[in-house]
């Protein structure tokens, strides 16, 4: 029976709300979008036409693919963070809407550090948070530092054309490249998952890659080495500005105040959550 590119979305977004998936509106449009090649706009304006029985099927072996645990991201190999399109795959981990907070708090340290604010995203993955500095602070000069060589790649494509430079480093040595007092602001989402968490992963979040995750036994390795070694790198009235996982902000903030760190703060993200350090 033929069925229209709107009774496709809503038939679509059925199945997917069915599974518990709470995002299932946004999704079913992603991926009618991916399987026809449409833009939003294109999507939204094609809604009363009918689409084809090919078309369906390759919906339908999508949605296949995301009831089996697949992120919609990892299946259209792209998703949106603060507004701007990044490349993703599994091999990189999906920028999140929480991770916005941390965004947000880094452009504003940019913006205050003035004219030519040099930042360090470490750990930066898809270079969602360098991206979105340097996008909203033009001034800004930023370097995202990632070790995985299949991440950088992805990082390398993100940030062609943003004047963001991708730098292909170890960020727990990266430190020893860098001039005392060079950069006025360090920004990191780094991988925080202790031991069990990453035992009890759920689907989708196993679909990422675990060198993005996996912060330690307790989960806060990355938080000790950067809080140590890149204290000496900041400017006088720089910041140090950490992504935590929701239980983690009294021991991130201990670590920042036993490495010299002052004016150690915290902010929650949309959700209520502790999120920022």
């Amino acid at each position: 029976m033929a069925t229209t590119y709107n009774n496709l979305y809503l038939d679509t977004r059925t199945r997917l709300k069915k599974a518990g998936i709470e995002g299932g509106q946004l999704e079913a449009r992603e991926l009618i979008c991916y399987a026809a090649d449409k833009s939003r706009e294109q999507f939204y304006r094609d809604m009363h036409l009918y689409a084809s029985g090919e078309l369906e099927k390759r919906v339908d072996a999508l949605v296949q693919r995301r009831l089996g645990g697949e992120p919609v991201a990892y299946i259209v190999g792209e998703w949106e963070f603060y507004g701007l399109p990044l490349n993703v795959s599994s091999e990189v981990l999906i920028p999140r809407i929480d991770t916005e907070v941390l965004a947000e708090r880094g452009i504003l340290k940019a913006r205050a550090a003035g004219e030519g604010a040099r930042v360090l995203d470490l750990c930066a993955g898809t270079g969602c948070l360098g991206i979105g500095i340097r996008h909203f602070v033009p001034s800004a000069s930023v370097t995202c530092v990632e070790k995985s060589p299949q991440a950088l790649q992805y990082l390398q494509a993100n940030v062609h054309g943003t004047g963001v430079q991708a730098k292909a480093a170890d960020v727990l040595q990266y430190w020893r490249e860098l001039m005392p007092q060079s950069v006025q602001l360090i920004i990191s989402n780094p991988p925080y998952l202790t031991g069990a968490e990453m035992q009890a992963l759920m689907p989708e979040t196993a679909h990422e890659p675990a060198m993005a995750l996996d912060g330690g036994t307790d989960g806060l390795d990355f938080y000790r080495a950067i809080a140590a070694h890149y204290r000496d790198i900041v400017c006088p009235g720089g910041w140090l500005v950490f992504e935590i996982g929701c239980a983690q902000r009294a021991d991130v903030m201990e670590i920042c105040r036993q490495n010299g760190w002052q004016q150690v703060q915290a902010r929650k993200d949309y959700g209520g959550n502790d999120r920022v350090v």
